[in-house]
């Protein structure tokens, strides 16, 4: 096989990864071999199709050598689509283009690869948008939720894929490309006439719709017609019940990719709704009473009314992000219904609202119905928007899973059927979360079942055989939106009739009679308890780290938490920052989800002694930036920057490290040395020639400037000077980069502190140890956090607390420092990272407290643009920065809505890495800067950030201390 692959290869235009002898080739395969879903599967090979040509090679190549393609987009199925042992297919970075829009007829044409958040970036200049939504929106794409025939929150307003298809183009088994489209009689009569592959389809799919013996099947068999979420099996039941014009898109909505190909999509678009929102989320007592309250509340005409239950509300305590979105929760609810009205004026939302708010009291329904309006609903449906990935936090390997989270029933019956599965659920000994679609009558209930076991396993399959009665019981739908896939495919004809599904089979086989196209999905699927991700591994799961991952349970533990849902794939349109080197590359192997995989499928399945010494999991993280964005961003708290760094150690224990690595990590001893003869240094490092050859001998980009220190450090200077006294004291971390490198900064800050009242005290301490981290010498790292917590502690207070201006540095101490202490020094460097705090953070709590006030600056106008660093988005500190920049009367500060800066410390000096890091830099930063006017005053905290901005648009940005020093009366 390898030699026909690698003629495809040579033949096509993209990339085909498929040589389990090249490192590359078996990450990404590895990267592919799961989804979403609970399965598991590496795939013969990973192609990355380049244009239309290169899918019809594909499709040939599969038709003659029996392979079948698993056509890809985001790859957040959650029924396993798109895991298999054939070729997958991503279109997701060469088909991504919005080709058409026509205002007037409120229609867009695009390819499978664009994401539903940026479509909608791009509609709504003109007032329109894309109705369906999944919760996963922000990287969703629109081949993917056409496969699914995705519907969302407000599908009971807004539809699903199906409703919003026009026109399809697709590419047959015979490389063929044929667009489905509405045809009127006339024209229906000339595509039963076709002698093509197309005219084969239409004869015989219009044969199958109008049998009196198949239309009397279909209409008992499918669910009663007010199941609004009807996705099971091929939707021939759609094609029967649509009035005409005929359209097959009907039916291939739905279809999995296992019909054909997708290459283009003409969609409906709608105008923008009401501008005026509003969430009145009810607060109930009881899982059951909010069902019954769901049918109240459709009486009120609502856009969407979703559940959340008490498992999702308690994950969202202490989480880094979510906790802040609490702030509508009273009390503690057994269970919220979030229920959204739209209206064009204020007044007539609140009007809509306490309609139903009324009802339900004079019904004794709920307890609380506090309304939450304007921005803040998005607040309030990030908390439901993360269930899947929330409740991955649970401890212990008793985990949620896909199972009967898709069945659908008439929002009516839902009181009933919870309550049925309530019972079931016990029978069976596990419990459940419960949230998502009241309204549409769909509710992801996800059991938590331990998969690792041969009872789980027992578990997983005797609840879905007995979810399926009771979807029989009330005509409901096995699949709503997220599929059929390999995970409910085998009991399709239990709930559609086995004669039914023998009609399924002829679809198949009328589009696909080779199965060319993601074979054994919907039909003849494998049993549902195979190909598992927990289905082979090593029994002794224990393995010794020089992090404390405790509280992850482990570093396996940390990475089985990814639930594949993909959050790490949105791209800058969406914002954020995780994860950056994807949204530059577009590569899956490049994403947080890829890395935690990957890295669990060899904790879980190495044989060797090192776990971590293998190359493939060092691919996958190559071009980590370690920007820690996974560990706010991620709804499960992935931080794959601790991994990394984890992972690195081990990786030099047995097989050494790198002299460049060396260098870096040990940045300070060298600025110390260079700092001695700081005027020979800096005309070294500034001649073009000279600096060429260190960069050379190190591995550095030509083009990255390097770091020049300063006359003398930061520490000297402070040791020479007359220091002014104060009752308000204040310790300064001086770190490492601020000590060589950015020593006027310092300076600027201790004259800044000391001009607001304040002494400025250097503690004995080291290095923080940021380089060593980076660069993942975590065991020298451990040994600088231990000096520091022991010469800190016990100096550092809530009184006198430790300010720092790198924010890498100092937020050091929060992060890592804890889970690098041993048992003995635990509580100290707990109670030490408490009283850290970043200068800024410093600042604005001083402010709040009335000991710093605005009547202390000019009222000069200043315009600043603020880029926030990495690590302080991670920890939700850039809104200290807003604050203390905007202290000044007339100063307007606008915030940069980028996510990495792409510097990253030393990767964006590092030759191999230096285009990734001007990618992500362009993506927003960059560009941003270049359209400011030269007299706004770009503000940048961190040195890495501020070196970027140097090298890309050749301006000098300020850190905030800076601002705020100049500002001073």
């Amino acid at each position: 096989m390898k030699r026909v692959l690698d003629l495809l290869a040579a033949s096509l235009k993209g990339f085909l990864y498929y040589d389990e002898k090249d490192v590359k080739h078996e990450t990404m395969r590895l990267a592919y071999a799961t989804d979403a879903s609970v399965y598991q599967e590496k795939p013969l090979a990973v192609a990355i199709p380049a244009d239309v040509e290169d899918l019809r090679k594909l499709i040939v190549f599969a038709r003659s050598h029996r392979v079948t393609l698993i056509p890809r987009t985001a790859g957040t199925s959650l029924a396993g689509q798109v895991v298999g042992a054939g070729i997958v297919v991503d279109v997701s970075r060469a088909f991504n283009a919005i080709l058409e829009l026509n205002v007037a007829e409120r229609w867009v044409r695009v390819q499978p690869g664009v994401i539903r958040d940026d479509l909608n970036a791009y509609l709504k200049p003109y007032g329109l948008m894309y109705g369906p939504e999944t919760s996963t929106a922000n990287r969703a794409m629109i081949g993917g939720m056409i496969g699914n025939n995705s519907s969302g929150l407000h599908s009971i307003v807004w539809g699903d894929a199906r409703q919003n298809l026009l026109s399809a183009d697709m590419l047959l088994d015979d490389g063929s490309l044929v667009c489905f489209e509405a045809v009127n009689e006339q024209q229906l009569v000339q595509k039963l006439s076709l002698s093509n592959r197309e005219g084969d389809i239409y004869r015989n799919i219009h044969a199958i719709i109008t049998d009196k013996d198949n239309l009397s099947m279909i209409r008992s068999g499918y669910p009663k017609k007010n199941v609004r979420r009807r996705n099971t099996g091929y939707a021939i039941d759609m094609l029967v019940e649509s009035v005409q014009p005929f359209n097959l898109c009907q039916l291939l909505a739905g279809s999995e990719g296992t019909l054909g190909i997708l290459t283009e999509a003409r969609l409906k678009v709608m105008p923008l709704p009401p501008k005026e929102v509003g969430l009145l989320c009810v607060h109930f007592a009881d899982l059951i009473e909010s069902m019954r309250g769901n049918v109240i509340a459709l009486r009120h005409g609502p856009a969407a009314s979703e559940l959340v239950d008490k498992y999702i509300m308690d994950f969202t305590i202490g989480h880094p992000t979510y906790q802040r979105n609490r702030f509508f929760i009273e009390g503690d609810p057994e269970s919220l219904l979030i229920v959204e009205f739209r209206a064009d004026t204020y007044e007539e939302l609140v009007r809509k609202a306490n309609a139903l708010k009324e009802e339900l009291q004079d019904m004794q329904l709920g307890y609380a119905y506090p309304l939450v309006t304007g921005p803040r609903c998005n607040a309030v449906w990030e908390v439901r928007k993360a269930g899947l990935g929330l409740i991955r936090n649970l401890p212990g390997e008793s985990q949620p899973v896909n199972l009967i989270e898709d069945c659908a029933v008439a929002p009516e019956d839902l009181p009933a059927y919870v309550a049925d599965v309530q019972r079931l659920l016990a029978a069976e000994g596990v419990h459940a979360s419960y949230y998502a679609h009241a309204g549409a009558g769909e509710l992801h209930i996800e059991p938590f079942i331990n998969l690792k076991t041969a009872t789980g396993k027992q578990q997983f399959r005797n609840i879905l055989e007995k979810a399926t009665d009771l979807v029989l019981k009330y005509r409901g739908s096995l699949s709503g939106e997220h599929g059929d896939g390999r995970l409910r495919g085998e009991f399709i004809g239990k709930v559609l009739g086995e004669n039914i599904y023998q009609l399924l089979l002829q679809v198949k086989a009328i589009f696909d009679p080779h199965s060319v196209f993601n074979a054994n999905k919907i039909v003849h699927t494998p049993p549902m308890d195979t190909s598992l991700r927990y289905e082979h591994g090593i029994k002794d799961s224990v393995i010794r780290t020089y992090f404390d991952f405790t509280n992850d349970e482990g570093i396996l533990r940390l990475a089985e938490k990814c639930s594949g849902s993909g959050d790490c794939r949105k791209s800058e349109i969406a914002g954020g920052t995780m994860c950056p080197s994807f949204m530059a590359t577009r590569d899956e192997k490049d994403t947080t989800r890829a890395r935690a995989n990957i890295l669990r499928q060899f904790l879980t399945n190495s044989t060797k002694k090192n776990r971590f010494d293998h190359k493939e999991i060092k691919e996958v993280m190559d071009l980590c930036l370690s920007c820690k964005g996974c560990k706010s961003e991620c709804p499960s708290s992935v931080d794959v920057t601790k991994m990394k760094a984890e992972f690195l150690q081990h990786y030099y224990d047995k097989n050494g490290s790198s002299f460049r690595a060396k260098v870096i990590a040990n940045f300070s001893k060298s600025q110390q040395l260079a700092s001695f003869i700081a005027p020979i240094y800096n005309g070294v490092v500034s001649s073009e020639k000279l600096s060429s050859l260190i960069k050379a001998l190190l591995g550095f980009a030509t083009n990255r400037s390097l770091p020049k220190v300063a006359a003398h450090t930061l520490k000297d200077w402070h040791k020479r000077r007359i220091k002014r006294t104060s009752d308000r004291k204040v310790y300064l971390f001086c770190d490492e980069f601020t000590n060589y490198n950015d020593t006027d900064i310092g300076i600027t800050a201790i004259k800044l502190l000391e001009a607001l009242g304040y002494e400025i005290i250097i503690p004995e301490h080291v290095d923080s140890g940021r380089t060593y981290l980076s660069k993942g010498f975590v065991k020298k790292a451990k040994q600088l956090a231990k000096k520091n917590v022991l010469l800190l502690h016990g100096v550092v207070s809530a009184d006198i607390p430790l300010v720092g201006i790198e924010p890498s540095a100092i937020l050091t101490f929060r992060d890592e420092y804890i889970d690098l202490a041993d048992p003995e020094w635990k509580n100290e460097a707990i109670a030490l990272s408490r009283n850290s705090l970043l200068i800024d953070e410093f600042l604005d709590r001083e402010r709040v407290a009335g000991r710093i006030r605005e009547d202390m600056f000019t009222s000069e106008p200043r315009n600043i643009k603020l880029h926030g660093h990495c690590y302080q988005k991670a920890f939700h500190l850039v809104g200290h920065t807003y604050n203390i920049l905007s202290l000044p009367k007339n100063h307007e500060v606008e915030i940069i809505p980028s996510g990495c800066c792409g510097m990253a410390g030393s990767f964006g000096y590092e030759k191999e890495h230096y285009d990734v890091s001007m990618k992500v830099a362009e993506l927003v930063l960059l560009p941003c800067i270049r359209e400011t006017e030269v007299e706004t005053l770009i503000v940048a905290p961190g040195t890495s950030c501020r070196h970027q901005i140097k090298d890309g648009v050749g301006r000098r940005s300020y850190h905030p201390i800076e601002v705020l020093f100049n500002a001073l009366k």
